[in-house]
């Protein structure tokens, strides 16, 4: 009887053991901050072509002339050099 007893409690501390488990772990996760709209990255970058070569980059990356948009010096003093 005593026997039954200690196992009866070992078996009900193993059960809300592990439901305090599973609600705290989805607790965990809807506490995470998910990004709003404002705060994300923009997916897509208007691409430029470069005049000399052809090449699209990134208006970010590339070298500037005012106007003009280039994905390297050499393109950019090649321009230059036609103009």
């Amino acid at each position: 009887m005593l026997l039954r007893a200690i196992l009866e409690a070992i078996v009900l501390l193993l059960v809300i053991r592990a439901v305090w488990r599973v609600f705290g772990s989805m607790v965990t996760i809807s506490s995470v901050r998910r990004p709003t709209t404002a705060t994300r990255e923009p997916r897509a970058v208007k691409l430029v072509r470069d005049p000399v070569c052809g090449t699209y980059v990134s208006p970010t990356s590339a070298l500037s002339d005012g106007s003009r948009y280039f994905c390297s010096e050499k393109c950019r003093d090649e321009y230059k050099l036609r103009a």
